[in-house]
């Protein structure tokens, strides 16, 4: 695990998608009073489940799309008192689960003091829910936008350099005509956007820890009412 700021942590875990390999991320908030929250959870390991338990309990397993959704169950297997949150959809896909709650634009309690989150409209493909860490001004993302970078494989920034967003935060051309009501996308990119944030972590590609604000603002812009 890489620690970001205080209470905020990274796992990172090898992931191939139409043969290529993109790489999965997983993020650790603390919350207040020492609870953890796991977004979009990675393959378990011994050594990563005995770190991240290291932390503290974990509380709060996030589901935040209706693909980010693989290994909540391994996680809960190994922590049984942790709930459940999905994206919507996944409460019908992911029947096998026991989910505690579908997550919407109105963060719940547990986490309100620390994180707020936009449900994506217009985009029923992903349903993704972003998050906003404030204490450490993290927009806390999965498929929204990717920044595929020198790090990754030949194959890989091959792909994206000829898709034009290759070391940019943006998404792909197939995320852009997924969106199916752009109104809707819009308004919540812009409540999105109106959050202070800096740091940007995703579940593909390198982290972008400075100026995300501005990269995302910019990767976005065709949603944009200026576009």
């Amino acid at each position: 695990m890489q620690q970001l700021d205080t209470d905020l942590w990274v796992s990172d875990a090898p992931l191939r998608f139409v043969g290529l390999e993109l790489g999965t991320r997983m993020t650790v908030v603390r919350l207040p009073g020492g609870e953890l929250l796991l977004h979009s959870p990675v393959p378990t390991t011994p050594e990563l489940v005995r770190a991240v338990g290291e932390l503290g309990p974990v509380t709060y397993l996030i589901a935040p799309n209706r693909f980010h959704h693989m290994f909540v169950g391994e996680w809960q297997a190994h922590f049984p008192e942790a709930a459940i949150h999905v994206a919507p959809g996944l409460e019908t896909k992911r029947a096998d689960l026991s989910i505690a709650s579908v997550l919407g634009n109105a963060p719940e309690p547990a986490w309100g003091d620390v994180l707020d989150q936009v449900a994506i409209g217009g985009f029923p493909f992903s349903n993704e829910i972003v998050f906003f860490h404030r204490p450490s001004a993290t927009l806390i993302a999965t498929d929204l936008a990717f920044h595929i970078g020198p790090k990754s494989p030949a194959l890989t920034r091959l792909a994206f350099r000829a898709a034009g967003v290759y070391e940019r935060l943006a998404p792909t051309l197939l995320e852009r005509a997924l969106v199916r009501d752009r109104a809707a996308f819009r308004d919540s990119i812009a409540r999105i956007l109106a959050w202070p944030f800096d740091r940007v972590v995703i579940a593909h590609g390198e982290v972008f820890e400075r100026g995300g604000h501005d990269a995302l603002r910019e990767g976005l812009a065709w949603a944009l009412p200026e576009a």
